[in-house]
This record gives structure tokens, sequence and C-alpha cells, in this order.
């Protein structure tokens, strides 16, 4: 692991800190500046319900033809300013990494014939699912699994993606099991020892594979992690303020992208992605209330607080009342980013800002720690730590502060349970040596082999004392 980057905020008056404007904006190719002072929509779409193989390949782009047909003529009659695709990968096409290449050339050439014939800027994230999860997977980085992955990245990259991104997996298993559990300390081992060193090996090689193809590395998400435990909170499965810390804590763990090279925007599914706008300055990608066509959430209007690009989620190609399901979905999104910039241009970003945390911070946990306000201040305690360990640590216990002082002062809602939990929590977090390699080392012998097998991320009790 190289030496943190990140030593201080980027982000220091909370008047700067908004949507729409970031302080390392990435210039695109086609003129579009993300983090620019305006929000682009950003639609994120799926097929339907069907199989993937090689008999029904051409069914399945021909689903994406249309898609982005009526996506693109969407826009252009509404006169949007520019859009991005976003295309989260599944598993059959990076099994199969032509599939996903095959798959990139159709959108893309969509998309260029609308810029020929209509002017109408776009730009393409494409997102290679991680698929080095199974029984068949011998280790994470070498062999089919992570073969798989690499060259699904580079055939992206050099078919016509801008933007490359993955939703990583590394250490998922383990969170998956604290989640359940409510886990704190599992958590923090998940997320901020074995997460972290995936992440900087794997976005390694995604940011070489970007700069050999004059491609954007954008940025990786927390959706495996604590977007589980948002959507475990939602339906009561576990306590709304362990969903809350582990999204914080997930921040250390996403932030690693960008410090190995990744430049944003980051991607919508990581509402994580405002502690790295504040502590990098890099744009963010975000979804809320659009998201509900893939899940509920209690941050449907905060999440536009900060948003550089604003998304909806994945959305499967059905017809609904008002045509199919991403040409709708696009619609809606272009409504709320028109909205966002005319207030901008009117010199209302802020109140418009703050009128959508109001709405949302005092309802839920999860919400609260979206607070612009917020998001300030518990960055520059996690900046506080030496080492992802150490930052990780420090984000779970100033979340728990946070959230108790909050509740103390009426600025959310916790019920008794939810409170209780918090002590809990708090209890667990004191059980963590500050030796991270003690910690590992305890963490490996409390392990079974079936939730995380350490060889096959070159971990072992030896190495972590080094």
């Amino acid at each position: 692991m190289a030496n943190l980057q990140f030593n201080e905020l980027t982000y220091t008056n909370l008047d700067e800190f908004v949507y729409g404007q970031a302080k390392k904006p990435v210039v695109c190719k086609n003129g579009m500046v993300i983090g620019g002072g305006t929000v682009y929509p950003e639609i994120n779409l799926t097929l339907p319900t069907m199989l993937i193989n090689e008999e029904t390949m051409p069914k399945v782009l021909s689903q994406y033809e249309e898609m982005i047909h009526g996506i693109c003529s969407k826009a252009h009659e509404l006169l949007s300013p520019g859009i991005i695709i976003e295309i989260e990968l599944l598993p059959p096409c990076t099994f199969n990494p032509q599939w996903g290449i095959d798959v990139t050339k159709v959108v893309k050439g969509v998309m260029n014939e609308y810029e020929t014939k209509f002017g109408l800027k776009s730009l393409l994230r494409m997102t290679v699912v991680d698929v080095r999860e199974g029984k068949t997977l011998k280790h994470m980085y070498h062999g089919e699994h992570w073969d798989n992955v690499i060259n699904t990245f580079r055939g992206c990259a050099n078919a016509g993606a801008d933007f490359l991104a993955i939703e990583s997996i590394g250490g998922k298993h383990l969170h998956d099991e604290a989640v359940m559990n409510c886990d704190l300390p599992k958590a923090l081992f998940s997320l901020g020892v074995v997460g972290c060193r995936d992440m900087a090996i794997l976005w390694d090689e995604i940011v070489k594979i970007s700069t050999e193809t004059n491609c954007i590395a954008s940025g990786d998400t927390a959706c495996g992690f604590a977007n589980t435990s948002m959507v475990m909170a939602h339906k009561n499965f576990i306590p709304k303020v362990f969903a809350a810390i582990d999204r914080v804590m997930c921040a250390v763990r996403t932030l690693v992208a960008v410090e190995r090279g990744a430049v944003g925007p980051d991607k919508d599914c990581g509402y994580e992605g405002v502690y790295l706008k504040a502590i990098t300055g890099t744009p963010i990608s975000m979804e809320g209330r659009t998201a509900a066509c893939a899940h509920s959430s209690s941050v449907g209007n905060i999440a536009g607080c900060l948003a550089d690009c604003w998304s909806n989620e994945s959305v499967e190609n059905v017809r609904l009342l008002g045509g199919m399901a991403p040409t709708v979905y696009l619609e809606q999104l272009v409504y709320d980013c028109r909205m966002m910039n005319v207030a901008s241009s009117r010199g209302s970003a802020l109140e418009m800002r703050d009128i959508l945390c109001e709405s949302d911070s005092k309802y839920d946990p999860q919400a609260y720690v979206l607070d612009p306000r917020v998001v300030l201040k518990l960055s520059a305690e996690i900046l506080k730590g030496k080492t992802h360990f150490e930052r990780t640590k420090i984000a779970a216990s100033a979340t728990i502060k946070e959230l108790r002082s909050a509740f103390q002062d009426g600025l959310v809602v916790l019920d008794a349970k939810e409170l209780k939990y918090l002590d809990i929590l708090e209890k667990q977090l004191r059980s963590v040596p500050d030796d991270e390699a003690e910690f590992i080392q305890t963490m490996i012998r409390n392990s079974t082999k079936d939730k995380f097998d350490p060889e096959k991320y070159d971990i072992s009790i030896e190495s972590a004392a080094k």
C-alpha cells in the first residue's frame, strides 16, 4: 500500500460545498465538464429478465440498441445539454469479455449517431461487474476471474467507453456476515483492511488501462457493502444506526480508488461519494428518489445536495404507460437537473441544497450523515488517521459520537432501540486494538475459510506483522 495522498480537506467552506461544482472538475473529450457548474443526468439501465448466452446475444444487443435510441431521442427532444449513460455489465458479459465489448460498441455507436446528426453530447460509463467470487475462484489477483475482469475493462475502453468503473467486492463475504450480526469489528476488518488492500491492487490496474487507452478512470462504490446495510436497515432487519456508521466507514475504502488515480465522477450508488468530494474535490454522481425503481431509501432528496451527476440506479427495459422505463427515467432525471441548474443560475444553489438536505436529514441517521455540514465535520475527523485501518476506525467512532450528539440536540430521530445499539456498537469498537497487525491476526483466526480465505488475498498472519 502506498502512502495516503489526502491529508486535509479540499473543502473547508460550507458555502462552496454544493451540487454541480467540484474543485477538481473532469474535462471530457467532447467538451462536457463534470463538476464545472452543470449537473448532468446519468441514466443507468439494464436488460429485462432474459437469458444471456451465445444464442441470445443478438437479442441482447438489440435490447441495448433500442434502449439507447429511446434515451438519446428523449434527451434531444428535451434539449439536454448533455447526458451520461451507464451500463452496468451483467456477469455473463464479464465472464465472456467479448460480449461486454460488443455491448460497448453497440451503445457507443448509437450515441455517436445522435451526436453526429443532432449534436447531442453524451458520455458512456462502462461498469464492469466484479466476478471475483464463487467456489471456482482460486485467487483475487490472478487466474480466470481476474483475467476476465481486466480483459473486459481493456476491451470496453478500446471499444469507446469514456469512463471505467466497478462495484468491487473485495472482502464482501466478511462484510455480509458483519451486517447480519451487526458486528462492527468484522465490518472494520472487511472495509478498512481487506477492502482497502484489494482496492489498491485493483485500481492500480484500472488506472493503468485508462492511461493506455485514453479513457477516464472514474470510481468505485460500496454498493455491495453499505448499500446492503441500507437495504437491510430499510427492512428493519438491522438498526439504521449500523447502516449509517457503515456508510461513513465505507468512505475510506471507496477513497482508495482516488488515491490510486481515479478522477471521477464517482459512481452513483456510492452514497459515500459525498465524503470523497469533501476530501479530494472529485466530482460525484449520486442517486436518490429516482433510484426507487431499484431500491427504496431514506435519502431521496438529500442525496442531491452535492451531486455533479444525477442518476437513477439500474432500471430494466420494461414498458410503462409513459414508454419504455429507461426513456421515462431519463426524462425524470433531465427535469431534476434542469431545476438544480436553474437554481444555480439564479444564485439559489445553496438554498436549493439546504432545502434538499432539510427535507430528509432529521428522519433517518442514514440521511443525517449525508448532510453537507456533517460530511465536512466527519471527513476532517477521518483524515486524522494515518492508515486506512485508523481512518476506518475513526469513521466509526466519530459517527457514533455525532449521531448521539445529534439526537440530543433534536437534529435526528432515533428510537430507544437505535440508541441502545449506539451503545452496543461503541462497546464493540472499544474492543478493537489500536495495533493493526494484532487486529488482523485476531480476525484471521476468528474467520472461517468459507467466509474469508486470506490466501486468496495474499494476506497472512505473518504478513500482517510486517
